[in-house]
């Protein structure tokens, strides 16, 4: 199931917000939703800066849905312990948002000025809508309305955005460009529910060493150096090879890092939120008219670096060496490093 978790907080020296009547047409239009049984619906009001840590640990929601003010660069304004304007920094809220990415699908800041935290959490959680202006009440009650609308329907996020908008735009209120979306779209995990044979392993070679002996696995080529990888009973020779990069012109940069992402998509490990987002975040970068090299290369070189600590990544080395090696010519000189965390040179 589901957990909606609504969060506002209206402190006593700021303007006068109406909060409740957002809250209670959001209850309204999930209880007379196809799915109405399927969610969970939490409020908590007044909310001060020491309850977002405690409300996010103890409900584990799904959905945070913030409704409140914004001040742009300053952050999100909760209440501190008078009932008083406490701001909330914009790098803190991404830290918080990091610490329950697991759980946390999507973030709505209904709030004004709030497209910067929106920003920031994005680096941590997939889904997140922020506001670009000042938005008023009646187009923010109309955004939740909508957005809520199409989630009960059991829409996707990017739907449920889209109805927000809309939503407002019936109602001839001219703020229905002020909602702004920030999504990843999953793509492997889509792949996966529609192509699933493609993502079994029951063929794979199994890796338990169950009879204690010694394996021994060897990665030759012209090693110019080596290392020792021991664990229980195993003990793993790796000689570092030495390869020929291609020319950069004749490399098909997106075809090459979704083969990467294919094969560590595999991988079971508890990092694979932090994984994906590194992905997301260098096909983010390939998507503009001028991609940063440097700024894909920072993400594949993280998301490598969080794979790397997977049980199995060793058995994944010889398939991803001709794809690393191919993107790391695309990259350039600064990336050939990345060369390393495969066991080439």
């Amino acid at each position: 199931m589901k957990k909606i978790l609504i969060l506002s907080a209206n402190p006593k020296n700021t303007a006068n917000l109406r909060l409740d009547e957002e809250v209670r047409e959001i209850k309204n239009t999930l209880a007379i939703s196809p799915h109405r049984d399927e969610f969970q619906i939490i409020t908590e009001s007044a909310v001060r800066v020491d309850d977002l840590t405690r409300f996010l640990s103890h409900h584990q929601p799904t959905i945070v849905h913030f409704s409140g003010h914004g001040s742009g660069t300053d952050g999100l304004a909760l209440e501190d312990n008078f009932g008083n304007a406490q701001l909330v920094s914009t790098q803190a809220l991404a830290k918080l948002f990091d610490l329950f990415q697991q759980k946390v699908e999507c973030v709505l800041l209904n709030a004004c000025y709030s497209e910067e935290q929106a920003t920031a959490i994005h680096q941590h959680i997939d889904c997140v809508v922020g506001m670009n202006q000042a938005i008023g009440d009646q187009a923010a009650i109309k955004f939740s309305i909508g957005f809520y609308t199409a989630f009960g329907a059991g829409m996707n996020y990017e739907d449920c955005f889209q109805m927000g908008c809309t939503s407002i735009d019936l109602q001839g209120i001219p703020e229905y460009a002020t909602p702004e979306i920030k999504i990843r779209r999953r793509r492997y995990q889509i792949e996966k529910l529609t192509n699933p044979a493609k993502f079994d392993d029951s063929n794979s070679m199994n890796h338990d060493n169950k009879g204690g002996q010694n394996l021994s696995i060897s990665i030759g080529g012209n090693a110019t150096g080596s290392a020792i990888q021991t664990g229980d009973s195993n003990t793993a020779n790796i000689n570092f090879q030495q390869v020929s990069l291609p020319a950069p012109a004749t490399v098909n940069i997106e075809a090459e890092i979704n083969a990467l992402r294919e094969i560590i998509a595999k991988l079971e490990t508890s990092d694979r939120r932090k994984i994906d987002n590194a992905f997301e975040d260098a096909q983010e970068e390939l998507n503009k008219p001028q991609p940063d090299k440097d700024e894909v290369g920072d993400a594949l070189n993280r998301a490598l670096k969080y794979a790397k600590k997977a049980e199995g990544f060793a058995s994944t080395i010889g398939r991803l060496q001709p794809h690393i090696t191919k993107i790391t010519a695309w990259l350039g000189a600064n990336w050939h490093d990345l060369l390393n965390l495969v066991n080439l040179t």
